[in-house]
């Protein structure tokens, strides 16, 4: 605890910004300053750490590991930072900050998420499988395993569906080619009028939703990645960064969801958004 309590009285060092300076230090973000961009998110180092607190009753992580993943959320939305979102940075950047905080959360649990009693069969099978082997020089049959976990061979079968292996698709190939497992998957999806209808409802949504009040900005941010992470939060990691509940959560979507629609119908986007 020693090390956050260093880090916070550096922190606190860093005066916060009002508004108006927020608007002025995005002009200068946008004209190319380096130093005000070091500025924007030395301003709001604290609210790092506040959204940090809120997992650590949840999580069994590192504080100043999640602060530091938060850190790069931040950097993240000060280089994006612009003076035409017309919001404070704070309300900008939350999610930018929760979604690496969440990244990082989830990198720490499995990939594919194995039912506890599965996942100890597996354990065992693994165990009985290499015993097994080494005593008798050859694999053991279904049954055999079976007899060895006590289990059945029906259970022993839809255990075995859980394994599985995976791979990165920056990996490299294994033959002459020198690209990667990714490149040598083919797009079938690309549609370039399909492309420009789509970038247009982007647009569209993107205008909407930043009518919205805060946090159903935020909630919305979350439950349809707009940061497009690779891990897009739960209703419960959304209730646990805002301090609510997950059905509040749920209704706070529900009720976002809505004014867009009837935003979009008395705006008449559907041909756009279709």
């Amino acid at each position: 605890m020693k090390m956050y309590e260093l880090y916070m009285s550096q922190i606190q060092k860093y005066p916060l910004l009002d508004a108006q300076k927020e608007q002025e230090i995005a002009g200068k973000i946008s004209s190319g300053d380096k130093n005000a961009v070091k500025k924007l998110i030395n301003s709001n180092l604290r609210l790092v750490v506040s959204i940090a607190n809120k997992f650590k009753k949840t999580y069994k992580v590192s504080i100043m590991d999640l602060i530091q993943e938060g850190n790069l959320g931040l950097m993240a939305a000060a280089e994006k930072f612009s003076t035409k979102y017309n919001t404070r940075f704070s309300t900008y950047a939350y999610p930018w900050i929760l979604q690496y905080m969440l990244r990082f959360l989830h990198n720490k649990t499995s990939i594919i998420s194995i039912p506890q009693r599965k996942e100890e069969i597996l354990r065992k099978l693994s165990t009985a499988q290499t015993e097994y082997a080494q005593n008798t020089g050859h694999e053991a049959s279904k049954k055999e395993l079976s007899h060895a976990l006590g289990i059945s061979e029906n259970e022993l079968k839809t255990t075995l569906n859980y394994l599985y292996s995976y791979t990165s698709l920056d990996a490299e190939c294994n033959n002459e080619n020198s690209g990667t497992i990714g490149e040598l998957i083919p797009d079938f999806t690309y549609d370039p009028e399909k492309n420009f209808f789509k970038e247009i409802a982007r647009s569209n949504i993107q205008n909407l939703v930043a009518q919205l009040p805060e946090k159903e900005r935020f909630v919305l941010s979350g439950r349809y990645n707009f940061t497009s992470e690779v891990h897009a939060p739960t209703l419960r990691e959304l209730g646990s960064a805002l301090g609510v509940s997950a059905e509040t959560i749920r209704q706070t979507e529900i009720k976002a969801i809505k004014k867009i629609r009837k935003a979009m119908d008395d705006s008449k986007l559907e041909l756009y958004t279709a």
